[in-house]
């Protein structure tokens, strides 16, 4: 008996911390706008917005803050219990971490009909994935590198000091726009996509693969002497592709 008692306890501890560990909001349309510095994003097939702790680092418990808040200058507090605050406004939702040195790290689940708002401007970043996603992406970062993997887009992503890698699903919407000054983009896509592509870089290279055949188009020498620039058409043409790394190299790959 006392053994089936302990079990039991050590379950509903359990539940407990699983618990604590997620928080969810009932949404299927709206901005979801994101200013964490390490942050998952994956699509879900549910009508609610989850969050959940991604951390797998050991954190040394507090035991001088038990029964306080964490709070900050701002005037945010932690409402959700994963060291971030979650601000519902209606059509927006805005996401905030509460420190700028060692954030938490959070994925979330994000309905298909919601367009999300990645930004994020603190030399403390890491990097930041988008996964199995069809909604609407817009990434601004300065110390983030951005990877994104399965998705449809439309999506505009730029990263100053980080770099970009992108494998996008068949089902491609456009706009398209990939942007690293320091960094290098990595991008792939299926062999059949139809699409009026620009790769560009002012001090690197640019590379595609061989089964690509890109109908180019004659740039003017004069613009192209110091930036290597590259516009065409694929399968015909498309939807609209631009490719760009000031710094580093870009890589288009076949899926």
């Amino acid at each position: 008996m006392k053994k089936l008692i302990l079990v039991l306890g050590v379950v509903v501890a359990a539940l407990s911390f699983a618990s604590a560990q997620e928080f969810k909001l009932a949404k299927t349309s709206g901005r979801l706008e994101i200013y964490i510095g390490r942050v998952t994003v994956e699509g879900t097939t549910g009508n609610e917005i989850i969050f959940k702790s991604n951390d797998t680092r050991d954190r040394e418990e507090d035991d001088r803050a038990k029964g306080l808040r964490a709070v900050n200058g701002s005037g945010l507090e932690d409402n959700t219990g994963l060291g971030v605050n979650v601000n519902d406004k209606g059509n927006i939702i805005e996401v905030r971490q509460l420190k700028k040195m060692n954030s938490p790290r959070i994925k979330i689940l994000v309905p298909k009909g919601i367009t999300i708002y990645y930004d994020h401007e603190s030399q403390y970043g890491g990097e930041v994935k988008f996964r199995n996603l069809e909604n609407e992406i817009e990434v601004s970062a300065n110390y983030n590198s951005v990877e994104l993997e399965n998705v449809t887009g439309p999506a505009t992503v730029k990263s100053v000091y980080g770099h970009i890698e992108a494998d996008f699903s068949t089902n491609i919407k456009s706009p398209i726009s990939i942007v690293s000054v320091y960094g290098y983009v990595d991008v792939t896509l299926p062999l059949a996509t139809k699409a009026d592509i620009k790769m560009s870089t002012s001090y690197g290279e640019i590379y595609a693969a061989q089964e690509y055949k890109i109908d180019y188009e004659k740039q003017n020498d004069a613009l192209v002497r110091y930036d290597n620039k590259v516009s065409g058409k694929i399968n015909g043409g498309g939807i609209k592709i631009d490719l760009s790394s000031n710094y580093g190299k870009v890589y288009l790959r076949k899926k």
